[in-house]
């Protein structure tokens, strides 16, 4: 298992964004989080193995409305999560 960080910014927030990333995770079996950041862009925490997050990521870029100008991810430590959830942010 590994946790990733993303950063997505482009025109992500108020296009029901959020709630398509948690129906593609949930499809994958992907746990963690995702919330609208003050300065527009998305901050998701995913963690499932390796192969299913690359698959999660390209499938992120197939959200309708949605427009992905610059998509960031990092390893960070890994963070274990009961499902995958939307947390009411910003924007």
């Amino acid at each position: 298992m590994k946790t990733i960080e993303i950063f997505i910014s482009g025109k992500v927030q108020r296009v029901g964004f959020r709630a398509c990333v948690r129906r593609i995770a949930t499809d994958l079996h992907v746990s963690g989080t995702v919330i609208n950041l003050p300065d527009g862009r998305v901050h998701i925490i995913a963690t499932a193995e390796a192969i299913i997050l690359e698959k999660f990521i390209s499938m992120i870029y197939s959200c309708p409305r949605a427009l992905i100008r610059d998509l960031r991810t990092s390893e960070i430590s890994c963070m274990s999560f009961s499902d995958f959830s939307i947390i009411k942010g910003e924007g």
